[in-house]
């Protein structure tokens, strides 16, 4: 009896279960292939400086008596930095004087004992060897007075450098030498630095097969100088090209963000480095506001003039990487899905340009692809439109 009731069960069960709905269909969002223009760009690691940067140094031996600028502060261009003591200097000044006051007057002297005996000579009241004595005295009393008036100049000089001023305009740094110390004792001592920073440098590489596929674009660079550079910030500042059809670059910051102000690239190294493949580029960026400062890091972007035009794309999250292999999962009307392999060209923000395996129009799993497999029924359903150069902006900043 009980082996009865427990086959009944068991078909009971069987029953139950042949007759549970299937599970239905998954939702995912679809996105459709389109063409268009994408904006590409070759990003490489870039160190801004100043477009000057002058090391001021203490060229005499002395103890400093005063800071006369603010820490990391604007400075002019003659503007007093540093004053060491001057006195030992003023004293050597004086002795300067005195000596060349000497020296004028030996020569003074000899001068007139020279025509002196010129005029006795003639008369044939004393030797010729008298007169010749006379002619080499003159002449080393002569060298005295240069020799004094030199050592004058020297000692001019050496006081001059006890008041440390700008040889430019821009931005003091920090004092590496606090008042009271000694100053030049063995050589130049370093006591700070001034950057004229607008505009800023960028120095950063850029690989040797970019280099040669952008000929035109780096065309000319000897004709462009900080004076020409300056004549082209206000045109990319209203979105114009500057001149030879120059878009401009980019540098992004370290916090992402886009600096609001295009540069240009005015300078490239005579070779390139055969240990890395890359040759130097120089740019020049406006920086009225100071904002950026030497030695900071940020991408440069160069965008890439050959590549971008009506190109298919589709967003990275529709991607499938196997083993290095990429494929994506491509709804048809039938609404189920078939998996196609895919070769990709270069990154386009939050989007990869896809060279074959897509056709315009098709329409591509960016979410739920986890839920999928090659043959499986989905419900798709439009994904948020977000256009390609949108998602490259968004990633940018």
């Amino acid at each position: 009896m009980l082996s009865m009731l427990g086959s009944l069960a068991l078909s009971v069960c069987a029953c139950t279960e042949e007759k549970r709905p299937p599970p239905p269909p998954p939702t995912v969002l679809v996105e459709l292939v389109a063409r268009q223009d994408v904006a590409l760009f070759i990003e490489a690691v870039g160190e801004l400086d100043g477009y000057l940067n002058v090391d001021i140094r203490a060229r005499v031996k002395g103890y400093l008596r005063s800071q006369d600028y603010k820490d990391g502060g604007p400075v002019k261009e003659g503007q007093l930095l540093f004053t060491i003591e001057p006195e030992e200097y003023q004293n050597d000044l004086a002795s300067a004087n005195a000596t060349l006051e000497r020296a004028k007057a030996a020569k003074l002297n000899g001068q007139v004992s020279l025509d002196r005996n010129r005029s006795l000579a003639n008369q044939g009241l004393v030797a010729t060897q008298v007169v010749d004595n006379s002619v080499a005295s003159a002449a080393d009393a002569n060298g005295q007075v240069m020799a004094a008036q030199a050592a004058l100049r020297q000692a001019q000089l050496d006081l001059s450098y006890t008041r440390i001023k700008a040889p430019l305009s821009g931005i003091a740094g920090l004092a590496l030498v606090r008042i009271g110390n000694l100053v030049g004792q063995e050589g130049p001592t370093l006591l700070t630095t001034v950057s004229q920073l607008d505009p800023m440098r960028v120095n950063f590489p850029m690989s040797e097969i970019d280099y040669v596929r952008f000929p035109d674009r780096l065309k000319h660079l000897e004709q462009r100088d900080v004076s020409w550079a300056r004549r082209q910030f206000p045109k990319l500042d209203a979105h114009q090209h500057a001149d030879g059809d120059d878009p401009g670059i980019e540098l992004v910051l370290a916090d992402g963000s886009v600096y609001p102000h295009r540069g240009l690239l005015v300078a490239a190294n005579r070779q390139v480095d055969p240990s890395t493949g890359t040759i130097q580029l120089q740019a020049l960026f406006p920086n009225a506001d100071g904002a950026l400062r030497p030695g900071e890091y940020a991408r440069v972007r160069v965008q890439r003039q050959d590549q971008g035009q009506s190109v298919l794309a589709v967003s990275q999250r529709a991607l499938i990487n196997v083993q290095g292999n990429y494929s994506v999962a491509v709804v048809g009307a039938d609404h189920k899905v078939k998996l196609r392999r895919v070769d990709l060209g270069p990154p386009a923000g939050g989007a990869r340009i896809v060279n074959s395996g897509l056709n315009e129009g098709d329409s591509v799993i960016v979410e739920g692809v986890q839920k999928v497999t090659d043959g499986s029924l989905v419900i798709p359903k439009p994904a948020p439109a977000v256009s390609v150069s949108a998602a490259a902006s968004a990633t940018a900043n």
